[in-house]
């Protein structure tokens, strides 16, 4: 009879994996504070952080010791600062801030999908109803507004590739969301039209950052034509 041998790193991951809401929670609270510095020359110890937002000191350097521990803040002295990936990813103050995300993928329906991940193992599908695919479901315009700066770079780089097949005259969006993909289209091709597909409510969104973006020549309230539950719009 063999004997299988525990190994302390397949422990180790798999106590990570049942702990991983930890990270999840102190990184949204993290976002949420504003823990990262306004610039970098800003003096970032507990005390100074729960000033600025209004928290107990004891409570933010739990916080923050917690973060450093896991990688995502460093620490000198009193001292805390952004690791690497975080000054990149993490800080408001950067192109490539992705903070905004956890406004979709955490909203309470998303998390209540993964918290009944065995009734939609053994359902084979999910166990909240139709999910996500519910007629104008709010938590996509939240997924409209909160991923769109993680969008801005793919979409140019997919523009870019899309006009060296030549000026398209007629694009379309499916599932356009936020709209950043017809939008840097639109900037890129000024000869071109975008039409968008999605739910009414989230064309909303696309509306106003293709509005306030100033990439159209005009928006007008387009008259729209139902398409399977759909809305086709043209911006």
């Amino acid at each position: 009879m063999t004997t299988a041998r525990m190994s302390s790193p397949l422990r180790s991951a798999s106590i990570n994996a049942i702990n991983a809401y930890d990270q999840t929670e102190a990184m949204k609270a993290a976002i949420e504070l504003e823990i990262s510095p306004p610039s970098p020359k800003v003096i970032n110890t507990a005390a100074t952080i729960a000033k600025r937002c209004e928290g107990a000191e004891r409570g933010v350097r739990t916080l923050c010791d917690f973060l450093t521990i896991h990688g995502f803040l460093t620490k000198e002295g009193a001292q805390y600062a952004l690791a690497p990936d975080s000054a990149l990813f993490l800080n408001r103050h950067s192109p490539a801030y992705i903070g905004s995300a956890v406004e979709f993928l955490l909203t309470p329906r998303l998390r209540e999908g993964h918290a009944r991940l065995t009734e939609a193992v053994r359902r084979g599908g999910t166990a909240l109803g139709e999910g996500t695919l519910e007629t104008e479901n709010p938590d996509w315009v939240k997924f409209a507004e909160a991923m769109m700066p993680l969008m801005h770079m793919p979409a140019q780089i997919m523009a870019a590739e899309l006009l060296k097949g030549g000026e398209s005259y007629k694009v379309l969006d499916i599932a356009a969301g936020h709209g950043v993909f017809g939008i840097a289209v639109a900037k890129q091709n000024c000869a071109a039209h975008i039409y968008a597909a999605d739910w009414k409510n989230v064309l909303e969104v696309a509306t106003k950052n293709a509005q306030g973006d100033g990439s159209c020549r005009s928006l007008p309230p387009a008259p729209r034509q139902r398409l399977r539950n759909r809305f086709w719009h043209r911006v």
